[in-house]
């Protein structure tokens, strides 16, 4: 059974979540002070944590800081504050998913399942696929989670730049909207499928300055997008 590590000093909340989760086969640690999580988390090697932004004793950021130091442990942060250069910075951080308070419980459950399967993707990716990838002047890093054209950095959110390193370790292929919503926002995602078409435009935008002999993203009419590249 999968381990999760809850750290929320709001003992109704925790509960709540742990029997949600117990439900559902996992098995659930809990702690409600800042400074025993990373004590608990060395001891428990935990497959995913919930964490909580304002704890006390130490914040939710500082221990999301220490655990990205040599683990790369899914984390979900937990806050009640949604303001979205927030979350944006929470994703910089190192955090795999953010869910504001207040939440259902089903909903965290449902976003636990979602980005321990795409965690469990990313380790398989990792033990036979390349990190860099090389399309000409567009280079693409999957570790660093860094783009550059011509050697100069492209700023990307984090969502497109998860789209567009998706993309890259599956060059020439063809994607529909719902395998990338699937892949890239998880399977618990019940936003519109435009939200693809908008990630595109504005990655195409950013690196519109990749030459059209190099390569480019690719719309299919009926079937959906691929990254073409092309060999000089």
């Amino acid at each position: 059974m999968k381990k999760i590590l809850i750290v929320e000093d709001e003992i109704s909340i925790s509960m709540v979540l742990k029997a949600y989760l117990e439900r559902e086969g996992f098995t659930v640690i809990q702690v409600y002070d800042g400074l025993k999580a990373i004590p608990v988390f060395e001891e428990s090697d935990p497959d995913l944590v919930l964490l909580d932004v304002m704890l006390p004793g130490k914040e939710g950021w500082d221990i999301l800081k220490e655990i990205r130091e040599d683990d790369t442990c899914p984390v979900i942060m937990l806050t009640a504050l949604n303001d979205v250069d927030y979350r944006l910075s929470g994703f910089k951080s190192g955090a795999d998913d953010y869910i504001s308070k207040p939440f259902v419980a089903e909903e965290v459950v449902a976003r636990v399942h979602a980005v321990l399967r795409r965690s469990h993707m990313v380790a398989e990716d990792a033990g036979h696929v390349q990190h860099v990838h090389e399309f000409g002047s567009l280079t693409i890093d999957d570790q660093s989670y860094t783009v550059q054209l011509n050697q100069e950095e492209i700023n990307l959110t984090p969502r497109d730049l998860s789209l567009l390193i998706f993309f890259a370790k599956h060059p020439n292929q063809i994607f529909t909207r719902e395998q990338l919503l699937d892949q890239v926002w998880g399977m618990d995602y019940d936003g519109s499928d435009r939200a693809v078409d908008l990630a595109i435009k504005r990655i195409r935008k950013a690196i519109d300055a990749w030459p059209a002999t190099e390569g480019e993203i690719k719309t299919l009419r009926g079937l959906g997008y691929q990254l073409s590249v092309y060999e000089n």
